[in-house]
């Protein structure tokens, strides 16, 4: 099988779900055609199927090797990297003031996502990087700016991010990594940190390592945390390599999945360096306030690993609907004179349908979060900056949480289309769904998602946000009865079900918000332990209601011919996810709403 960018989808995303011509109003973006955006698209596509797509399996089956500190990466990959730089690729969001090309982060999602798709292990180098350049752009001083920033845009290095360690796992109050200040304001930073995404390797002639590590007298917990620029090699005044820093890489770890991306134990004054004993590090901002910055990159890295998930999920769709079609087993159902395609038989079209159904889902409601963030930052009104900037934040758990959850589902029903050669390996489904496991896990688990959503973004302003979607919503609902009383007779049927199931479907959600609300002081435990079935409920209903605003698009342009085939495959899918997928809805509200007795249950047991 071979990958294919849906480029397709993310045209009508683009236009009928995430307000791309919206943006494109927007001074910032005045300078953007159109026919710019398209451009991207089918050279992201051109470049993503054939320079990137084929290293997949290569870094899969010959992973990087680590020797004596050094890890070198596979050949395939370092082909990869050079177009990958050569592209432009690494700044197609960020500033035109330090070498990026200032586009939407709208674009940028789907750009990424086929990067994901194409191959996950060879992404999360890039992705991490964008982390550190946002983190720098917000938090550091000009001259870090001006030191790090052009050569990290320009990919020509390459940015880690350095949190957990032995004993603290995803409790970074207990990061025990030292700062020692020296007498030039740079620091000696001593330390071990652990799942270090990228920490070595030859891709790039430098790696910048932001790290998170504590000053002598500060504050216990997070509140003592500083953040430093630690790079591999030190960065000379006029912008060369100097003398090798201190920090080495142990080990890699031997993974589950993105095999070809090596995970590092980073040493950090371990006394091999140029430079002495103790990395040398420039402290970014203030003292004490690294978690505050760290979030910057988190919240980038976090909102990067839930389009990853769509594009493992994109990926795994392809190859099962791929296999569906020319794997030929028994009779059709209804009768046929022999064996059929499998994709012919109800139960794979169920399962094809709902890889495809949640996939979707998953990436509109990503494009809205990216549209989302932009108007945070370029809208002229600043009420309305802020509004978005609210809306940004809620949706970064779910995108996360919601679309890595759904990776796992549509890898696993992947294999399963396979049959018994989607165990095998060879074929290449189950990569798929090793590569997915970890996505629900890294850069904070699920269940730290769902508690953020439930504590940070929605106690915190009492579901004001939570309840603007549902009145939006509930504007798309009244919209549905009206496009049934107007559709064609071949919509009406399909259009009264999402109607029906999108309306039970908010109804849920906006008596879940209240339960939220209702109950977290009183009965806290039972309020978080449904905290992962208040985040899938919310990504569900997101879904849902982006399906139904798509379904009406397709039912209004029935009449095209240009584009007939996707219109109709479009609305299918839109009243299957709502009656197949959206009913989900109701068994998660009802798990939360039980929470309270649930609750009561088991702190009179001792079964956990």
């Amino acid at each position: 099988m071979t990958y294919r960018a849906p480029v397709e989808d993310f045209r009508f995303v683009f236009e009928h779900l995430a307000g791309m011509p919206e943006l494109l109003k927007l001074s910032a973006f005045s300078a953007v055609e159109p026919d710019l955006i398209e451009a991207v698209l089918e050279e992201n596509a051109k470049f993503t199927e054939e320079a990137i797509a084929p290293t997949n399996w290569d870094g899969d089956q010959h992973p990087p090797v680590y020797s004596d500190g050094t890890v070198r990466m596979p050949e395939s990959f370092k082909k990869a990297f050079g177009h990958f730089v050569a592209g432009g690729w690494q700044g197609l969001r960020h500033p035109e003031q330090f070498g990026g090309q200032g586009l939407p982060r709208l674009l940028a999602t789907a750009t990424t996502e086929n990067l994901y798709a194409a191959n996950v292990a060879f992404s999360l180098c890039p992705m991490l990087t964008d982390g550190v350049i946002e983190a720098l752009l917000l938090s550091g001083s000009e001259e870090l700016k001006q030191r790090f920033v052009p050569a990290l845009v320009e990919g020509k290095w390459t940015g880690t991010m350095n949190l957990t360690e032995p004993q603290a796992g995803s409790d970074l109050s207990m990061v025990n990594a030292r700062a020692v200040p020296q007498a030039d304001g740079q620091y000696r930073i001593f330390g071990q940190k652990i799942y270090i995404t990228f920490g070595e390797h030859d891709l790039a002639e430098n790696i910048i390592h932001l790290v998170l590590a504590r000053t002598a007298n500060a504050p216990q917990g997070v509140k003592g945390l500083s953040l430093f620029v630690v790079p591999k090699f030190l960065v000379n005044d006029d912008g060369s390599l100097g003398a090798r820093n201190d920090v080495w890489c142990a080990s890699i770890e031997h993974k589950l999945g993105i095999h070809g991306s090596p995970t590092a134990v980073l040493l950090f004054g371990d006394g091999k360096g140029a430079v002495g004993e103790g990395a040398l590090g420039t402290l970014v901002g203030e003292e004490n306030r690294g978690l505050e910055y760290m979030f910057i990159m988190m919240n980038a890295a976090r909102f990067a690993v839930g389009v990853q998930g769509v594009g493992v999920s994109e990926a795994a769709t392809q190859k099962a609907i791929a296999y569906a079609r020319d794997r030929v087993q028994s009779r059709a159902i209804e009768g046929s004179a022999g064996p059929v395609a499998i994709v012919q038989h109800p139960d794979v079209q169920r399962m094809l349908t709902t890889m495809r159904g949640l996939t979707e889902a998953a990436r509109a409601i990503a494009c809205m979060a990216a549209s989302v963030d932009d108007l945070s930052e370029e809208h002229p009104d600043e009420q309305a900056r802020l509004a978005n900037h609210a809306l940004y934040e809620y949706l970064v758990p779910v995108v996360k949480g919601f679309s890595t959850e759904c990776s796992l589902e549509v890898s696993s029903l992947g294999v399963q289309v396979h049959g018994g050669m989607g165990f095998i390996e060879e074929t290449g489904a189950a990569q798929f769904y090793r590569d997915a496991r970890i996505l629900t896990i890294y850069e904070g688990t699920t269940a730290i998602q769902s508690n953020d959503l439930v504590g940070r973004k929605t106690l915190r302003d009492a579901g004001a946000t939570a309840f603007s979607l549902v009145h939006a919503m509930r504007v798309t609902i009244g919209n549905l009865a009206q496009a049934v009383q107007t559709c064609s007779p071949a919509h009406r049927s399909g259009l009264q079900l999402i109607h029906d199931q999108l309306l039970a479907a908010v109804e849920m959600y906006q008596q879940s918000v209240q339960y939220v609300l209702d109950n977290a002081k009183s009965d806290p435990r039972a309020v978080y332990s449904g905290s992962v079935p208040y985040l899938m409920l919310t990504g569900y209903v997101l879904g849902g209601w982006l399906f139904a605003r798509a379904a009406i698009v397709c039912a209004e342009s029935a009449s095209l011919e240009s584009d007939a085939s996707f219109m109709q495959n479009k609305f299918s899918t839109a009243v299957f996810y709502a009656g197949a997928i959206l009913p989900r809805v109701q068994s998660l509200g009802l798990q939360m709403q039980h929470g309270v007795t649930i609750s009561q249950a088991f702190s009179q047991s001792d079964l956990v």
